[in-house]
């Protein structure tokens, strides 16, 4: 053992932040490290504020992230093993952990004789510092989708991020330009679900520190630029029973999706709106989630129609897979998997009708009515209102999840907006200064 080497310890947050502790080898060795729960009291602007099992009123204590430091796999800083833990307080689960929620929803797809597995693609824009140090996008002018090279990539930077994925045995699948520039889509090979998420969780945090190691921005913000597309997260989902076999695949039936495939689909068109906070959890989250934007907005599904939220690609047997379209990357991706593996297993112990597959084209036409609420808010009273989904994950951790993007959408409703003064400031100004002129002749 090297007396510079260390471990850092990374857990996903309620906010989806990478939180954590860099610990010498020697102390690692214990696999206990503390932090405090107020954690889980914090917003993105750090306001503290009593959110349900935050305890911020109750002396604020800790709780304790529990690993083996045998499993530390490698990082991509120097002499730094990385680590994912397990967070228990009092000897138990922490409610409030997403990995956790992700546990529990492996372990009731598992009661039911079935292996979840998931692959995640996920999209981020590359910005640029201009001459007064303000972010704007990345130069690509040779840009397209599908793209790739230095074409797309003038500085190298995604030939960085796949040589440090391959350091840390993180699976690149495919990595592409997409349709708007600066944008890129990055793909990590399925594999069980717990392998999947730790994966893709550990991937974004390693994929933003080399590039921001070059000076440049990798931003997983639902749509950070209001002119173009936005960043999905896309969850595939296959299961596989005890002999190892697909069960979503219907065989040699004419159905190309099983009795459980389509109770499965049948559990996502039915807790939509529900779910939808957990998957898109931001304010910015639903200036994404739009009609005719391929994003995941309508309640619906189709055989390989990227118009839906729900697709079933193109793959057939073994390789066939549910595509879930709608979560963006300011989601915990424990969370969000852990919400769309329970909707579609409330589909099948409930076997909810399934609605018939949409055919329409979705950017003039669509065949439902039923979409994601209008704005954070509205998507936070839809939850709240789905009993049933809630029941199915872990009420202490949404009702934590609900304060925490209250408050959220609170300070977003008084906060005065760069679009709002461009174009009212000088208009009500210049009224200002009409009425004051007119009032010295009445």
């Amino acid at each position: 053992m090297s007396s510079s080497e260390r471990i850092r310890i990374l857990f996903c947050d309620h906010l989806g932040l990478a939180r954590g502790k860099y610990l010498p080898a020697w102390h690692a060795e214990s696999g206990k490290a503390r932090f405090c729960v107020g954690t889980y009291a914090l917003t993105y602007s750090k306001d503290l504020i009593p959110a349900t099992g935050s305890k911020m009123l109750e002396g604020l204590p800790d709780f304790e992230a529990v690993f083996d430091y045998a499993q530390a796999r490698p990082g991509w800083e120097e002499n730094t093993k990385v680590v994912i833990p397990d967070l228990e307080m009092d000897g138990k689960p922490l409610a409030l952990c997403g990995r956790q929620l992700l546990k529990k929803s492996i372990n009731d797809w598992s009661a039911k004789g079935l292996k979840v597995q998931i692959g995640i693609e996920l999209e981020a824009y590359i910005m640029q510092k201009d001459s007064e140090g303000k972010w704007e996008p990345y130069d690509t002018p040779g840009a397209y989708v599908y793209g790739t090279g230095k074409a797309v990539d003038p500085a190298g930077l995604i030939d960085q991020i796949w040589e440090y994925a391959a350091q840390c045995n993180l699976p690149v699948e495919s990595i592409n330009s997409e349709f708007d520039s600066p944008q890129f889509e990055f793909t990590l090979r399925y594999a069980d679900a717990m392998t999947a998420i730790d994966d893709i969780f550990l991937f974004k945090t390693m994929a933003k520190e080399i590039v921001a190691s070059q000076g440049y921005l990798l931003s997983f913000m639902p749509k950070p630029l209001s002119d173009r597309g936005g960043n999905g997260f896309h969850v595939n989902i296959s299961l596989l029973d005890d002999k190892g076999e697909n069960v979503l695949n219907a065989g040699d039936s004419k159905q190309v999706l099983s009795e459980i495939g389509q109770q499965c689909v049948a559990g996502l068109i039915n807790h939509h709106p529900g779910m939808s906070a957990l998957l898109a959890p931001t304010v910015n989250s639903y200036k994404r989630l739009q009609p005719a934007s391929l994003s995941g907005f309508w309640a619906n599904w189709g055989y390989d129609h990227r118009g839906v939220t729900i697709r079933i690609p193109g793959e057939r047997g073994p390789g066939l897979r549910i595509e879930h379209r709608t979560a963006d990357c300011a989601s915990n991706p424990y969370v969000a998997t852990a919400a769309v593996l329970q909707a579609a297993r409330l589909g099948v112990e409930n076997n909810y009708e399934l609605p018939p597959e949409e055919t329409q084209d979705c950017f003039e036409n669509v065949s439902t009515e039923i979409c994601v609420p209008a704005n954070l808010e509205a998507a936070l009273d839809a939850l709240e209102a789905d009993k049933v989904l809630i029941d199915s994950l872990n009420p202490e951790l949404i009702a934590n999840f609900c304060d925490i993007k209250r408050k959220e959408w609170e300070n977003y409703k008084v906060h005065t907006t760069d679009w709002e003064l461009s174009n009212y400031l000088e208009f009500v100004c210049v009224f200002h200064q009409f009425l004051t002129y007119n009032l010295r002749f009445l």
